[in-house]
């Protein structure tokens, strides 16, 4: 056995390895050898070979591509992704709906996201398409869920009515308190982002929530204390909030430099610390970050790509384009078909191809590749991987994190739909 296939990590409680091949954790001997790891003959659960392109779970449709804000470090260039600002007509949605059932194979639900620049923009498409999918999916016997990413500002009481009555999955760009959202997410007319986010959430507590009510904080190369913005995010009443790097951005000064990712590092690992610490004591505090670490330890998650894009998962422009992914819409080199056409099952399986953990450096001789997966297809295209130390200390930090909160609660686990990972 190579160090590339396994993480040696001390914590108060002995010593441990972690094996690459399936994320599986063994308690052992500080002495231990790789050779002697070697000889334990645990069974292969992952190899080179690339995935074949699987039934649709999940598309997601960019049904504005403009948006109401100038936000300083927008992937999506202020929502039209580099072209003019478009909607999407409602034969391209309902076809949209229509191509994701039909390509669902056997599974019995499906996700119909909602993506922008800003959907609320196009707030009829955004409830018509959503009525059109219950109906199309109570019609096919399969369950649709929905989710959205919105700034939130745009938002009025029937559009939080149809979060509440569908099963929606909100997720709400906000950066932090009012100081540190508004030096990031201006509105294109001027005055506070974060104010009318504030009032939207109100309404929503008065009118009734989402199945789940997420904060995405997207922290740019100068940011303020992560803990500090993370407990007042939390306090605004989210059912969890967690933290996005800036890795590629139009503006240079906003991306994330090497001393600001040690920084990061040093800042996650504070608020981990301290959520670690509340868990322990029996108390709730929902940093998603930690949360998804910990449950993807706890099942042994062991995955040779970052995410879904091109695989289960895809997403389609304003004019029926399908491309991986809602980041790389409108890039060639991730265009998988049309709507009308259907996903292009060859370049599908190129992108899967080419993007096999085992075939990318410096991945491949990583002992984090299958917890990371290489890292996310749009910023490795833009940014290379510039975060690589970030990640394998942040990991380094929740294994240990997992030992601890194994001895000290394991009932937390237990409290997960998650299958318990041997030890």
């Amino acid at each position: 056995m190579q160090a590339k296939d396994f993480h040696r990590f001390d914590t108060a409680y002995g010593s441990h390895v972690l094996l690459s091949d399936g994320s599986r954790i063994l308690d052992v001997p500080p002495q231990v050898t790789a050779s002697e790891l070697d000889a334990l003959g645990l069974a292969k659960r992952i190899d080179a070979r690339p995935m074949d392109p699987p039934p649709l779970y999940a598309l997601s449709l960019n049904l504005a591509q403009a948006c109401n804000m100038n936000c300083t470090y927008c992937y999506a260039g202020g929502g039209p992704f580099g072209g003019k600002a478009r909607t999407m007509s409602r034969e391209v949605a309902f076809a949209a709906v229509d191509r994701l059932l039909a390509d669902s194979g056997d599974s019995d639900t499906v996700v119909v996201g909602f993506m922008g620049g800003e959907p609320l923009l196009a707030r009829d498409m955004l409830r018509e398409t959503t009525q059109y999918a219950s109906m199309a999916g109570e019609r096919a016997g399969k369950r649709v869920k929905f989710s959205m990413t919105t700034n939130l500002t745009l938002a009025r009481d029937g559009d939080l009515e149809l979060f509440r009555d569908h099963d929606f999955n909100l997720t709400v760009s906000i950066d932090g308190n009012r100081a540190a959202n508004d030096a990031q997410r201006q509105f294109n007319i001027g005055g506070s982002a974060y104010d009318s986010v504030v009032a939207t959430l109100e309404r929503i507590a008065e009118i009734g929530r989402p199945r789940h009510l997420s904060a995405r904080v997207t922290v740019a190369r100068d940011f303020p204390s992560l803990l500090d913005q993370l407990r007042h995010v939390i306090g605004l009443g989210f059912d969890d909030a967690g933290f996005a790097p800036v890795l590629s951005a139009p503006e240079r000064d906003v991306a994330m430099d090497s001393a600001a990712l040690a920084r990061f590092l040093e800042e996650m690992i504070a608020c981990g610390q301290h959520t670690l610490e509340e868990i322990i004591a029996g108390r709730p505090f929902p940093f998603a970050n930690f949360e998804t670490a910990m449950f993807e330890i706890h099942r042994g998650s062991h995955r040779p790509y970052p995410c879904g894009a091109g695989a289960g998962y895809l997403s389609v422009n304003a004019d029926g384009e399908l491309y991986a992914c809602h980041r790389l819409i409108d890039d060639d080199l991730f265009a998988m078909g049309t709507i009308a056409s259907g996903a292009d099952v060859s370049a599908r399986h190129a992108l899967l191809t080419r993007s096999h953990i085992d075939t990318q450096e410096p991945c491949r001789g990583c002992w984090a590749r299958y917890l990371c997966g290489g890292g996310c297809h749009h910023e490795v295209r833009h940014r290379g991987r510039p975060s690589c130390d970030y990640i394998r200390g942040w990991l380094d930090f929740c294994l240990k994190s997992y030992v601890t909160l194994q001895e000290h609660n394991p009932r937390y686990f237990a409290a997960g739909s998650r299958p318990a990972l041997a030890r």
